[in-house]
């Protein structure tokens, strides 16, 4: 990316993530943990700060502390060459009305680009699971000399009806429309049988993203959103194309994660991403030092095995001890505990979170801080969680919420 291109990163945070509860009960979606010692937030800002992106805002709106807490400790930048990374909270500057969508977020932080005076805006999404080097993304947008770049993802047509579309013309790379979850989407040029779905992230040329925000702020029938609103006024004039995600290089990527890119915008989608992590050859891997995803670490001992504690095919972070338990294919963040003839299978388990003696946790997300008595069973026998007034997704996986109490 050359280094006369001053580029601004703006973050959509806002999201109220209603699909992911009860784990965005009392925080945004973006700081949702993951993967151990991670935010969701974590890995966009990881991609834009590798990529030399270093002035970069957060835009926030719902359930936003935990967010903001997140981003001050772990996100500080050199001042002294001017970085930053600083969430901006819905601020009512054009009046008593909080964000009417992604589009209007950042119309009503128009301040932040006037500020900045950028060449370039990367306007990227906070909640899904993906490496990528924003920098070749950014260099395909001023080759194009397009208004907007859109990230594309390669996926398989019977499962693209599910996202946002991108058509294109016969080059490939003109985008033709914007398709919110078509029942039939169009082929590709060079692939007939696959789709390109959007990421959610996009490279505007400064004078195109704020003509376009302007424009469709008159628009009072308008959604005002990113996608369904902004990228369709460029589509109409020509002036939109799509980069292809397959072509982006990540240094220490492996054959098998080099494309991977998860939109965890749902419980079974979230525990599905998890288990792409615990394997030994991992759908996605967290120990790329080429292209490190950056957070805060706590200040926790080394994880435990004692007692004969066994774990195999999982992720023990930092504070976690298995004391005479056993742990398969599972998640278990900073500070969980694992008690004598406990079990936990295939399963997410947060903070804090203590699994008592002889206890059986399987296929299931456990937040923060919750206690699970000596013997009891979660993830079990679906009726049983119902009854005690737990969440079964649609997939079958059991998730409490944050210190829900669980029966004995």
């Amino acid at each position: 990316m050359g280094k006369d291109r001053r580029v601004l990163g703006i973050v959509l945070a806002g999201g109220e993530g209603k699909r992911l509860m009860p784990l965005t009960a009392d925080r945004a979606k973006p700081a949702v943990p993951f993967g151990g010692i991670y935010r969701l937030v974590d890995f966009v800002l990881s991609n834009l700060v590798n990529a030399r992106i270093l002035r970069i805002c957060v835009l926030t709106q719902y359930k936003s502390h935990s967010l903001d807490r997140h981003i001050s400790l772990t996100w500080r930048m050199s001042t002294l060459l001017g970085n930053y990374v600083t969430p901006v909270p819905a601020q009512q500057r054009l009046g008593p009305r909080w964000f009417q969508g992604s589009a209007d977020a950042i119309y009503q932080s128009l301040n932040l680009i006037d500020d900045e005076k950028p060449d370039l805006v990367a306007v990227f999404g906070a909640d899904h699971v993906y490496r990528m080097d924003v920098a070749q993304m950014v260099d395909a947008h001023v080759a194009s000399h397009a208004g907007v770049t859109v990230a594309g993802i390669r996926m398989p047509r019977r499962e693209a009806s599910a996202f946002g579309v991108i058509q294109t013309a016969s080059d490939g790379r003109t985008i033709q429309a914007f398709l919110e979850k078509p029942a039939d989407p169009p082929g590709l040029p060079d692939s007939p049988d696959e789709s390109f779905v959007s990421m959610g992230n996009y490279v505007f040329t400064t004078e195109a993203l704020v003509d376009a925000l302007r424009r469709d702020a008159e628009d009072e029938g308008s959604s005002h959103d990113m996608g369904g609103s902004i990228i369709p006024l460029l589509v109409a004039s020509g002036d939109a194309q799509v980069y292809d995600f397959a072509a982006n290089e990540v240094p220490g990527a492996t054959a098998r994660d080099r494309d991977y890119w998860r939109d965890v915008g749902t419980l079974d989608s979230y525990y599905e991403a998890h288990m792409d992590l615990v394997s030994a050859d991992p759908a996605f891997n967290l120990h790329n030092r080429e292209w490190p995803v950056y957070t805060n670490l706590p200040a926790y001992p080394g994880a435990k095995l004692v007692d004969g504690g066994q774990a195999s095919e999982s992720i023990l972070s930092p504070g976690s001890v298995v004391a005479g338990g056993v742990v398969r294919e599972s998640v278990l963040s900073p500070g969980v505990v694992v008690k004598r003839g406990a079990v936990v299978e295939r399963s997410v388990i947060l903070d804090g979170t203590v699994i008592e003696e002889g206890a059986v946790v399987r296929n299931a997300i456990l937040d923060k801080n919750i206690v699970v008595p000596p013997g009891a069973r979660i993830g079990v026998d679906h009726a049983e969680d119902r009854a005690r007034g737990f969440t079964i997704s649609a997939g079958g996986v059991t998730v409490l919420g944050k210190g829900q109490p669980v029966p004995r």
